[in-house]
């Protein structure tokens, strides 16, 4: 009925985690991650199906050979051979591949024969209904997942509005603003943290704000007139956005640390605070991230205070290739350490909403990044296949079990999208066709539903295929052979 691609834009979810976990454990990890996204995917189609009355004869997680199956009353349940996606064949249905050579046998010949369990003969809405329901239970999946994830861990606390950082002959700076101002109030409203401060900023259009801020334990007021300022889209593109030159204050203290990186392997801890870098004194944690990005393999003298002490901590930053949206790969030298965060707790109903806004926010931006990888905005070298899966559930998996589950529900959308594409052999291309079918008033025939089926069918190779070839060109080896 309905396949699962394991094809998504590698910088939309892979590149949130580098590096790698070892063979066995990635693989594991993989499947399981896999392993649920299809059951789910199928199970929307399985329930609804059943819900409207359609007869169900096999349940398949996997194509090609079964390894397993069980049968109970009317279908058959199988896992098969090859884990890259699913289906569920249902009453009246066509058979295909695997299908056609071991078919599913109803309990009864009255089940096959039923026309009343027909899958072809229901009214065209409730066609629709089992074909959307796979994708749309991966929506479910991702909304349930990134719910549980804000009720389990919080919501984090967005940085004060402190100011850390003012750019040359920006406006903040001709305002007089200075590190560690901290702004308590705009135009006479009060404001708590940095996003408060950015959206008034947004909202001004270019007019002046009075800014009331508190340096020094005094407050002062500061009229300040916002430019357009040069910035980036989530993509790396170019941007104008309404800004001061200013960016928050962000203390230069450890948060977390990544397991096996420099940082880790140094001795630094939780909570360390940063005071200079080879005797250069450090403010703030970008001045911190800016010298260490530069200094890729140079070993680095870090003075820390830790409980009321001064250390010093000999490290080296480790090179790194980073690639952004577009393609760009930039080396860069990392230590493997993370900002801290304060995270408050929220009842269940406001977790359930910002999850699924979270998840629309991602579906949004998933949308945008096909759309920009089609017109070859995004080079195709941005699509990652199951090998750049399998790095980041590995990766993720080792950093814990909130950033393995967030990686699914990134996983789960993406797969979601990709099933609505209205290609052929796609849950999107059997929307299509009823879409068709609804304003003809008839279904397409066979034979050029076959002929759609075997091109989408192509297609879906040939991006797999692809999407593999990308995956073996990024392995570390293989990269060098072609540099």
């Amino acid at each position: 009925m309905s396949i699962i691609v394991t094809v998504l834009l590698a910088f939309g979810a892979v590149q949130l985690f580098g590096g790698g976990a070892s063979a066995v454990s990635t693989v594991v990890v993989s499947l399981i991650a896999l392993g649920v996204l299809i059951f789910i995917h199928e199970l929307g189609h399985f329930l609804v199906a059943k819900a409207v009355g359609v007869g169900v004869e096999r349940f398949s997680l996997g194509f090609g050979p079964r390894l397993w199956s069980l049968r109970r009353g009317e279908t058959e349940y199988c896992i098969s051979v090859v884990p890259l996606g699913g289906y569920v064949k249902m009453v009246g249905e066509e058979a295909h591949g695997e299908e056609a050579i071991h078919p599913a046998t109803a309990t009864t010949r009255e089940d096959a024969s039923d026309p009343a369990k027909s899958f072809v003969l229901k009214p065209l809405w409730a066609r629709t209904l089992i074909v959307f329901a796979g994708p749309g239970m991966n929506f479910v999946l991702a909304a349930v997942i990134l719910s549980v994830i804000s009720l389990a861990v919080g919501v984090a606390v967005p940085p004060s509005a402190t100011i850390g950082r003012v750019l040359p002959d920006s406006p903040a700076a001709q305002a007089g603003l200075t590190l560690r101002d901290q702004v308590v109030a705009v135009n006479g409203q009060p404001i708590r943290h940095w996003g408060q401060l950015e959206e008034a900023i947004a909202r001004s259009g270019g007019r002046p704000l009075a800014l009331t801020i508190v340096r020094e334990e005094r407050r002062q007021e500061i009229a300040v007139t916002p430019r357009r300022m040069p910035s980036r889209t989530p993509f790396g593109e170019p941007a104008e956005v309404w800004g001061l030159g200013a960016a928050p204050y962000l203390p230069p203290v450890v948060g977390g640390l990544r397991p096996g990186m420099p940082a880790a392997e140094a001795g630094l801890r939780s909570r360390d605070r940063v005071l200079a870098l080879d005797g250069q004194p450090i403010r703030t944690w970008d001045e911190m991230a800016e010298l260490i990005s530069k200094r890729a393999g140079e070993p680095v003298t870090l003075t820390i205070e830790r409980n009321g002490q001064r250390l010093d901590v000999r490290v080296t930053p480790q090179a790194m290739t980073e690639r952004d949206a577009l393609g760009h790969e930039t080396k860069v030298g990392r230590i493997g350490i993370e900002l801290p965060q304060t995270f408050v707790r929220t009842d269940p109903l406001s977790a359930i909403g910002r999850g699924i806004q979270r998840t629309w926010d991602m579906t949004v931006l998933t949308l945008v990044s096909f759309w920009k990888l089609v017109t070859g905005i995004i080079p195709a070298s941005n699509i990652g296949g199951p090998l750049q899966i399998g790095m980041a559930a590995g990766q993720a998996a080792q950093e814990g079990f909130i950033p393995y589950a967030f990686l699914v529900a990134v996983i789960s959308i993406n797969l979601a999208i990709l099933n609505l594409l209205p290609v052929p052999m796609l849950d999107g291309g059997h929307l299509l066709f009823f879409a068709i079918e609804g304003v003809m008033g008839r279904a397409l025939s066979v034979r050029k539903r076959e002929i759609a089926q075997q091109i989408g069918l192509a297609l879906l190779l040939l991006l797999m295929v692809f999407a593999i070839g990308n995956d073996i060109l990024r392995l570390p080896f293989v990269g060098k052979l072609f540099k």
